[in-house]
């Protein structure tokens, strides 16, 4: 296990059980079982290595939706496959998601109100994506009522996740859910969410993906990166953002060699988003 995803997950455990505040840095090394020194190698302050959880966890948070919503073959079933998806997530981080809704240090802090906003923009994009796959042009004028009505759902009856510890039929959940949303998608004619007002909101927050943000992130996976494909792979990607020299296939090809490995997950997609692909 990496060094930051072993202090991630120890102080996970110690927020959990006392809270953020009362967490010390000297705790979350004596549970890691490493030096002080170590833990500022891999984070400068306890605030950075809490935006760097908040960071790992929407980050596969919006992989995931990004995958249902580009790779399920059979539109019958990506209403459901959408929700089977998002619901399981809850279930799997609902330690953390309680910590991070329970902290009211993490609302106050401008950079994390900032990085939420953003990743929140990024899903808005995937549910459009999805419901225009789904619907097409005949969902031209309330797309953006349905994707919030989605959105709605999606925060409420994460509530059952995250606070209840009762079994919950994930599929048949995903179903009435799909349901729901395909009758509000077909039958919804008065529309109030616009482009224009999503734009609005999403503005200040949206960064474009950037050559040196790219290129910084890159960096910053290969010092973690023995070597493999994946380093291979990230290596000649590198040298696409520097100069671009293959072909779109190629490019595509590299970035597909980088996904069925968890810890490269969101570089493929910063990296799909750059190239376009």
């Amino acid at each position: 296990m990496l060094k930051k995803q072993l202090i991630m997950e120890k102080a996970l455990e110690l927020f959990s059980e006392q809270g953020f505040e009362a967490t010390s840095v000297q705790q979350i090394t004596e549970r890691c079982g490493i030096s002080k020194g170590a833990f500022y190698l891999s984070f400068k302050t306890k605030d950075e290595l809490m935006i760097s959880m908040v960071d790992y966890y929407l980050q596969q948070f919006i992989i995931d939706i990004d995958r249902v919503v580009k790779c399920v073959p059979n539109k019958e079933t990506m209403l459901v496959e959408f929700y089977k998806s998002i619901f399981q997530a809850f279930r799997e981080h609902s330690a953390s998601s309680r910590v991070f809704l329970n902290e009211k240090a993490f609302i106050v802090k401008k950079e994390l109100f900032d990085k939420v906003t953003a990743y929140e923009a990024e899903m808005s994009k995937s549910i459009i994506y999805m419901l225009e796959q789904l619907y097409g042009d005949t969902l031209h004028h309330t797309k953006y009522d349905v994707m919030y009505c989605i959105k709605g759902f999606m925060k409420s009856y994460a509530e059952l996740f995250i606070f209840s510890d009762m079994p919950l039929d994930l599929e048949q959940l995903a179903q009435s859910l799909a349901e729901k949303t395909d009758i509000i998608a077909r039958h919804t004619t008065i529309p109030f969410i616009t482009e224009e007002f999503v734009s609005l909101i999403a503005k200040p927050y949206e960064k474009e993906i950037t050559k040196d943000t790219l290129l910084q992130l890159m960096e910053q996976n290969m010092d973690h990166t023995e070597d493999s494909i994946e380093k291979e792979s990230l290596e000649l990607l590198k040298q696409q953002v520097e100069k671009t020299t293959y072909s779109r296939a190629i490019i595509k090809g590299l970035i597909e060699n980088l996904r069925p490995d968890p810890a490269y997950n969101w570089i493929a997609y910063v990296s799909a988003k750059y190239f376009h692909i």
